[in-house]
This record gives C-alpha cells, structure tokens and sequence, in this order.
C-alpha cells in the first residue's frame, strides 16, 4: 500500500500580507499529480489544515475541491485537526464524508478513531489522535495529565490493539527525542517551558507516525516517525528548506520504505541583498526570469525614498524590505554632533527606519511634519 503523508497546509495564509490562496491552489494540484502517478492508495493529513479556526469562504472551497478529487480517485483521506483549526468545523459531515473514503478526526470525545484500511498483506489500523490539550483528556478520561506528554500516554494507553499487525498514527503535536528538540522555523509555535513536549517514545507501538505542526520536514528518534512539513515556504526562516511529500510503501509487518518526493512552487521565497540600484538593474538584466517570486530585499545603501515602491516595478511580489546599510565611520572625537545639521524630521526618519526597517510614506511624512509644527507652536 502507498500513502501520501500530508501536514501543515495552512488553506488560507497569507505571508506579510500576501495571500497563499492561489500557490497553495497550484501545490494541491501538484500533490494530486503525485497521488496519480505514484498510483497511491491514501493520503494522510496531520492537521492545521487550515490556517485560523474561522477559514475564509476561498479556503473551504479549495479544501472541498481537493477532498472531491482524492474521492473520486478512490483514494481514502485520513485527517486530523491541529491547533490552527476549528475541531468542531472539522468534525461537521465527518459521518457522511467517511461513506465516500474521507474520514476526519476533528474533536478528541475520549477515545481515538481508527480506520482499517486492507491490501494483499492484510489490515492496517490508522489511528487519528487530533491535537491534544492536557484539559481536555483530563475531562474525558479522567485522568491528571500534568502536561502534554503525559495527556497523549494517556490517551494512547492500550493502543495499538492489534501490535501483531500493521499499525499506523495520525497526530499534530511537538514531539522530540530523549529531550533533544526538533528543528523549528519562525513559523512553529511552541509553549514556554516545553510543558506541550511529547517523546517519541510514546508512539513505540507504531509501525509508522504521521506527524504535523512542524513546518520543516524531518525525523525524529527514528525513521518511522516523520514531520512532512509545510507543503510551502510560510516564512522568512524557510526560504533554505526544500519542501517535499512522504510518500509511504507498505510491505508485510515490518517492511516499510519511505521516499521524500520534491514540491516545487508556483512561486519561491527568496532572498536579495545589495544596493537599491544594483538589485534593480540585476533583474531588469536577467530578462525577467524569477521576477515573479517572493522577494525579501536586504538593502545595504542608504535610505532611499520608497525603496519598496521602486523595487516593486522589477519585484511585483515584493514581501518585505530590510535596511541594512554599511557602518557609518568612526568619528573623530573633536568632530560637531553628527546630529546638529539634522532636522526633526530627518532625525525620526532615520530612527523610524532603523526600528521598522521601512521608510514614512508620504502621509505618515506629512502627519509628522504637522506634529513638528504644533511642538514648536505649543512650545
């Protein structure tokens, strides 16, 4: 049996204002080309499906369009929430859908749902945990989980029911190994004081652990317990990360074979650095090839006025614009205040900059200049 192991879709993100809908259309589109070729019996998705609890109208569409798809393949879908999603929006239709091969594990009732899935080996149990807060176990199972390791033991506690057959785990949580942290992007949220931390040993029964809440693709403890990652760049700290889907090959109990197949954006995030007028004329003289991508600018000139703007004419995807510029020479200690040829308005624009890493629109200079003006007034 072949399975797509999903995560961290976020269906309706937006990255420094900038709306996802459209990349994240295309890279599900890719991910059914995947599904096609590689001829795979079921996806996994570990949760944050979406990107807040309440998803925008586009984002329940694209997720309905892509959920269809998958169905009418034949292809059986295994999801559960995660943090960033509503449980109880999730889990509305879940018994109907379940009639067409999608099943939904949204909210945590007390006990984890498990689909048997069959091929020419026999059975496979996939268990769907939905992400767990230690209060809500506690009020479920009536246990006194301190925190949220000891919440999913508890949860897990007996399972899997069959260990002598093949047995697989949904979950969205942040797990490590023996006390050594995964890898995070700024993108990750993780609780102060690790009190959300789940070892990997607690998923020992498990022949394979589909894990999401991790926007960077990796293992931990063991090969058999993954993160598949983000299926896009959703921050500044990803732009090195080559985004990729699990694809999972079941044999007998105990044989399992796992292959990272590479996504490739409609778009990449990147990083440009250099002077203002340098990174212009570089893309207005490589004919337009990658003009189109996200673009973090680091300028290392001075402040220019609309920096942003005038990148854009060459960058129209243009994120963010960082002020970088080179350290000023030391000043000779008999020299005037550097600051006494200034004005007001210069000075805060100088320090607004440095703070913000972007420069006073003309409305923001002009609200300013009237600020000025009744300080010196009222003075």
């Amino acid at each position: 049996m072949r399975l797509l192991h999903l995560a961290d879709l976020h269906l309706g993100k937006c990255v420094l204002e900038a709306p996802m809908l459209e990349d994240q259309r295309y890279i599900l589109h890719q991910i059914l080309a995947l599904a096609d070729r590689y001829a795979v019996d079921g996806v996994l998705i570990a949760g944050d499906i979406y990107d807040r609890s309440i998803p925008p109208a586009e984002a329940v569409e694209l997720l309905d369009d892509f959920l269809s798809s998958l169905s009418e393949r034949g292809i059986a879908v295994l999801a559960v929430s995660g943090n960033h999603d509503s449980p109880e929006r999730l889990e509305f239709g879940s018994r109907l859908f379940a009639e067409r091969g999608v099943h939904i594990a949204g909210r945590y009732d007390g006990a984890v749902r498990r689909v048997t899935l069959e091929d020419e080996y026999g059975p496979i149990h996939v268990y769907l945990l939905p992400f767990l807060r230690p209060a809500v176990v506690n009020a479920r199972l009536g246990c006194a989980a301190a925190n949220t390791g000891e919440a999913v033991r508890c949860a897990l506690e007996g399972l899997p029911a069959q260990p002598e057959e093949r047995n697989l785990l949904i979950a969205h949580q942040f797990v490590s190994a023996g006390g050594q942290s995964p890898e995070l992007c700024e993108s990750d949220t993780v609780s102060v004081g690790g009190s959300d931390n789940v070892d990997v040993s607690v998923f020992d029964g498990f022949d394979y652990v589909a894990l999401g809440h991790l926007h960077r693709a990796q293992r931990i403890g063991r090969d058999a317990v993954r993160y598949a990652g983000s299926p896009l760049k959703y921050s500044l700290s990803e732009i090195r990360h080559g985004k990729s889907v699990p694809l999972i090959t079941l044999g007998p109990k105990g044989t399992m074979e796992t292959e990272l197949l590479p996504l490739t954006p409609r778009r990449e995030l990147r990083k440009i650095r250099g002077r203002l007028d340098d990174l212009i004329a570089a893309a207005r003289g490589n004919g337009g090839a990658d003009t189109q991508d996200y673009i973090h600018a680091v300028l290392t000139d001075e402040a220019a006025l609309d920096p942003a703007e005038r990148l854009r004419t060459v960058y129209p995807n243009l994120l963010h614009v960082e002020l970088q510029p080179p350290e000023a020479p030391a000043l000779d200690e008999q020299a005037a205040d550097p600051l006494a040829h200034k004005s007001e308005e210069e000075m805060f624009e100088e320090f607004y900059a440095r703070v913000t890493g972007t420069l006073l629109s003309n409305e923001q200079r002009s609200i300013l200049r009237r600020v000025i003006e009744k300080a010196r007034d009222d003075a």
